[in-house]
């Protein structure tokens, strides 16, 4: 999926780092040129290293860039009564951020798997604000006392990750493809449901009747 923006509405900047994003989400970093970069952003790769004097300013740009996203779309407090409206305004924000920015996830997702040293900072920063906004609910004292949140952190990020590398293969097992609104909603309430529920039985549950399909 593209990225929502329109090339003639960006600075020369914006257009070259955007451009640098999308084949580092395709190709990876090592992967992409500079030449790539200048072909796709429609400017000289001179023009691109005016701007970026190596592909490493231009990696630490797209890398501000993305955790720019990332941190904006959980920069508001949570402000909540339960556990239950909390995990919602988290689940509604993930979403939000893969629906917006689902080019920018694939590039954290790729760095990781690629291993690129100058990149993993991303997942670092994804965990960061994953721990933190575990601990404002722990901190409300709306988490099970025995909940490891650094675990759950890193499983907010691995699932949310996971699920945009894989929605070629998730495609086919939904009715539509995953990025339409309402499989958007169905994934935003079977996570939360997941993160505030679980899928098992208690004991005083576990002989209570047949599983639901």
């Amino acid at each position: 999926m593209s990225m929502r923006v329109v090339a003639s509405d960006l600075t020369t900047y914006a257009r070259v780092r955007n451009a640098a994003l999308q084949g580092f989400a395709r190709d990876g970093v090592a992967g992409t040129s500079i030449r790539d970069i200048a072909r796709a952003a429609g400017v000289s790769p001179g023009l691109v290293q005016h701007h970026f004097p190596n592909k490493a300013s231009l990696i630490a740009a797209v890398n501000d860039f993305v955790i720019g996203i990332a941190t904006d779309a959980f920069s508001q407090p949570l402000d909540s009564a339960s556990s239950a409206d909390i995990h919602q305004q988290l689940g509604d924000r993930v979403t939000a951020l893969v629906r917006e920015h689902p080019t920018a996830l694939r590039y954290v997702v790729r760095s990781a798997a690629d291993g690129e040293e100058n990149a993993l900072v991303l997942f670092d920063a994804f965990f960061a604000i994953a721990r933190s906004q575990w601990q404002t609910v722990a901190d409300q004292n709306l988490l099970r006392p025995d909940t490891d949140i650094t675990w759950a952190a890193l499983h907010a990020v691995i699932i949310n990750l996971g699920t945009v590398l894989l929605t070629s293969a998730i495609d086919r097992h939904l009715p539509e493809a995953f990025f339409t609104p309402t499989q958007l909603e169905r994934w935003n309430a079977a996570s939360t449901a997941l993160f505030r529920e679980g899928v098992y039985r208690t004991p005083s549950t576990a002989g209570s009747g047949p599983l639901s399909d």
